[in-house]
């Protein structure tokens, strides 16, 4: 699909490093248009004069554009920032590295919290259905915006992952590498249980009123327990065990208790509890295999060279999942490395157990720059 026009060559505004640029609309999967659309992004070192040293990082669910260094504002840490930088895995003396807001998010791009302006009212459960490839096509639009026509790669974990395979699938001649990280090409029957749990929590809150709080009260008590049950997935038994044991943080509460707690209070600062039904939604109806007879045929056109990465303690996104991906890109004779990395993190392994993954990403980069740039 061809990017629509954009509204002025420059982005409208900045607030420290991220910026937002308007387009004119989108087409969706679901059959509607979006306009117009806009989508926030930050990027991180220098693009070459031959514009071959791009690199798109692909957020995470409750991720954002800020993916490196410290927000002038907050003082908040990239979430990724001890991946991009100079030296590190995504070298940014080497790369240029961009990262945006997925569409339908809260932190800049296009979202239930967004105006409408055909109300001039926040769409909320208005906000058209989106799906994966949808924030991809988005992607894409803001790829080209900037003037790049072949991305050296596409990285991301978790949901990231998905992103990095669809972009692989829907955009062969746009991408060299795509390297997916603790990811799946298709929810199971339990991931989409977890996220349907944290919706319930969320829609069971009187104050999220059928998604109309804007100006109001928001979901507090929802979104934080959905954030609860969400955080107890990302680790594995082993880290809980070793960070909190059985202690106790005070007479009556354990040391766990108090930690989800202070993360569900936390994530209710910073993101939307609508865009958290959205999301998720779009996260279990994702399927590389839907309208194919199996993955291997997912991937009959695709061109890049794939790294994939899982690790041992994750059982969010275990590592069988990888490794139906992996299979089905050898059954199609792609390029295709695979590693599954020891750790004791279980999900949360790719963004803080970072030194082996950055060693591979960084070999991985190298070598596809060499060849393929």
């Amino acid at each position: 699909m061809h990017p629509a026009s954009i509204v002025a060559g420059q982005p409208r505004r900045r607030y420290n490093r991220v910026r937002i640029v308007q387009f004119d609309s989108i087409s969706l999967d679901g059959g509607m248009t979006l306009a117009p659309v806009e989508v926030a992004y930050e990027t991180y070192g220098e693009l070459n004069a031959t514009k071959n040293n791009a690199i798109l990082v692909l957020h995470a669910f409750s991720g954002d554009a800020h993916a490196a260094g410290i927000d002038k504002e907050t003082g908040a840490t990239g979430w990724w920032d001890n991946m991009i930088g100079p030296g590190k895995g995504f070298d940014t003396d080497k790369y240029f590295v961009i990262c945006s807001n997925i569409l339908a998010g809260c932190r800049g791009t296009s979202g239930p919290g967004s105006i409408n302006p055909e109300t001039g009212c926040p769409y909320a459960m208005n906000f058209p259905p989106v799906t994966i490839p949808d924030m991809v096509r988005l992607q894409k639009m803001l790829v080209e915006h900037l003037g790049i026509e072949r991305l050296l790669a596409v990285s991301g974990g978790s949901m990231g992952a998905m992103q990095a395979l669809q972009w692989a699938v829907a955009y062969p001649e746009a991408v060299a590498a795509a390297i997916p990280i603790a990811g799946t090409a298709r929810h199971s029957a339990q991931q989409i249980a977890f996220n349907e749990v944290g919706r319930q929590a969320i829609m069971a809150d009187p104050d999220w009123n059928e998604g109309n709080y804007y100006g109001k009260r928001p979901p507090a008590r929802g979104l934080s327990v959905a954030r609860m049950v969400g955080h107890i997935t990302y680790m594995s038994d082993t880290s809980m065990r070793e960070k909190f044991g059985r202690r106790f943080r005070d007479q009556d509460q354990f040391e766990v208790e108090s930690y989800l707690r202070y993360r569900g209070s936390q994530f209710v600062d910073r993101f939307d509890a609508n865009s958290y039904l959205y999301i998720t939604k779009a996260m279990d109806y994702f399927d590389l295999t839907q309208g194919q007879p199996s993955l291997s045929a997912a991937f009959v056109g695709a061109k890049s060279r794939f790294l994939v990465i899982s690790f041992t303690s994750d059982w969010l996104y275990p590592s069988y999942q990888s490794l139906e991906v992996v299979r089905a890109l050898r059954g199609r004779n792609c390029d295709v490395a695979y590693c599954d990395l020891p750790s004791t993190y279980g999900h949360d392994a790719f963004l803080v157990h970072v030194n082996e993954q950055a060693d591979l990403v960084r070999g991985f980069l190298s070598s596809t720059f060499r060849e393929r740039s």
